[in-house]
Order: C-alpha cells, then sequence, then structure tokens
C-alpha cells in the first residue's frame, strides 16, 4: 500500500534536485527506520534554514561525506516534523506542499497549521 499525504491521496514526490526524503527517492516516505519523521515537504527559506541553524541544525553547509549539497532557498526538503512545527512555534515556518507532506506529520501538527502554510510549487520554480 503507497503512503498518503496530509489531505488523504497518493504521497506525491517532494523534490529531486536535491534529492530529498529520508530514503532519498524524492519523496516524505516515513518506514519504521525514519525515528525522525521526515514527513513534512518544506520549501526552503532564508529565514527558516538561518531558524534551523541557529537551533543546532545545519540544513545549509555542505556535507559531501554524507553526499548532502547544502540547501538554498527554493529548494524542498523532507523535513523533521518536529522541527518545522518548533519553527513554526518560533515564526519562521517554512512553506509547505500539502500533497508531498506525509500524513504521518499529523502526529504531531494539527492539518489546519499545515495548510495556513500551504503553497503551490511549480515543478519548475525558478522563473518564481
Amino acid at each position: 500500500m503507497s503512503e498518503r499525504n496530509v489531505l488523504g491521496g497518493d504521497l506525491e514526490p517532494c523534490g529531486t534536485d536535491p534529492m530529498t526524503g529520508f530514503y532519498r527517492d524524492g519523496n516524505c516516505s516515513c518506514g519504521p527506520q525514519d525515528v525522525g519523521l521526515h514527513a513534512v515537504c518544506a520549501v526552503m527559506t532564508e529565514e527558516f534554514l538561518a531558524h534551523q541553524m541557529a537551533v543546532g541544525n545545519d540544513l545549509s553547509t555542505p556535507r559531501p561525506q554524507w553526499q548532502f549539497a547544502g540547501l538554498h532557498p527554493g529548494d524542498r526538503w523532507c523535513v523533521v516534523a518536529a522541527r518545522w512545527l518548533q519553527a513554526h512555534a518560533d515564526g519562521a515556518a517554512a512553506p509547505i506542499v500539502l500533497a508531498s507532506t506525509n500524513e504521518r506529520a499529523l502526529e504531531l501538527i494539527p492539518l489546519e497549521v499545515l495548510q495556513s502554510h500551504s503553497v503551490d510549487v511549480p515543478d519548475d520554480p525558478s522563473g518564481l
């Protein structure tokens, strides 16, 4: 059975450039190994990246040993639900793509909160 998104539909891909997801398959799939719950498909912003750096979750610095190039504003990334919720509480939440956010995010984040930060992002956001 395929995983579902927070809207009840099939979980859509979050991003492939850079390749995201706990399993680095482009999806916010949350299998049993994903104890961090990388469920929220977030669109990176400068504010969110700075917040994550400030709380000890550096998403910007490249880490070649993990095949991680570092994130930039506009990148889509499957973030840990608790980290996104922390950013929300601190007023620095990144926009999210609901169709690509795993329903398991609802274990920590109310749907209404996710909906209040939802955004439609075209496949090629370079024209924005």
